[in-house]
């Protein structure tokens, strides 16, 4: 099983479609392996329209696609999500879910189908605002002395390169990785960051910028205030 996500979490990283055209070839020639395709972030995308693995009628039996409300309906504590597959997979998954949870509740069922029939304007206004905080984020980043990081195309997370502050102290605490920097920024700042280990990579930080404009100019200001406390 190959599995991967578009707009990704945490990087904000969105694959093209030449790039899944290109993947879509591998997978001719191993028909043994499975694409699972994370695009719970389809709608969060800042440089066109979203481009699926499953558009290719080669490998498209073989993809599961993994999909949900809560991105870019901002419904995330409404737990309804779906997958979409060839049936006998489908079948497979159903058989599964009915034995561990029964079905998510009616109401949130008939949310789900309002916003999916409803039009998708909100959410074309949401990522306008979501690409408006990423635009001042990144601004605010980039000028931390010691933080490397790049400009997302989707998502709403930056995931910066910290590395600069390994072996840094403060207050006779020394910061050894990503995920020791996440606790100094915790209980210094007052800032939630996420560790990079937990996304397999212990050099970067994740931060998310899903939070209003001046709460997050006062979270990176907070960020930078702390960091230059390590030496």
């Amino acid at each position: 099983l190959f599995m991967f996500s578009s707009p990704c979490n945490p990087t904000g990283s969105v694959y093209s479609r030449e790039e899944l055209a290109s993947l879509a070839k591998v997978f001719e020639k191993y028909p043994e392996i499975y694409i699972l395709s994370d695009e719970i972030y389809e709608h969060i995308n800042f440089i066109g329209g979203h481009e699926s693995i499953a558009q290719f009628e080669s490998i498209k039996d073989r993809v599961v696609i993994v999909n949900g409300w809560s991105k870019a309906f901002a419904m995330t504590g409404w737990r309804i999500g779906y997958t979409a597959s060839n049936s006998e997979i489908a079948a497979a998954c159903d058989k599964i879910q009915g034995q561990i949870t029964s079905g998510t509740c009616s109401i949130t069922q008939k949310a789900g189908v309002a916003a999916y029939t409803g039009g998708l304007e909100t959410v074309h206004q949401m990522r306008e605002q979501f690409q408006k905080r990423r635009d001042l984020v990144y601004g605010l980043l980039k000028d931390i002395p010691g933080v490397t990081v790049n400009l997302p195309d989707g998502a709403f997370y930056f995931f910066p390169n910290v590395t600069s502050f390994f072996g840094k102290s403060f207050n006779g605490k020394t910061i050894n990785d990503a995920d020791e920097l996440s606790i100094f920024l915790l209980e210094e700042a007052h800032v939630a960051t996420v560790g990079g280990d937990s996304f397999g990579d212990k050099k970067s930080i994740r931060i998310s910028y899903a939070a209003a404009e001046d709460k997050l100019v006062e979270a990176v200001n907070r960020i930078r205030t702390a960091l230059a406390k390590l030496v």
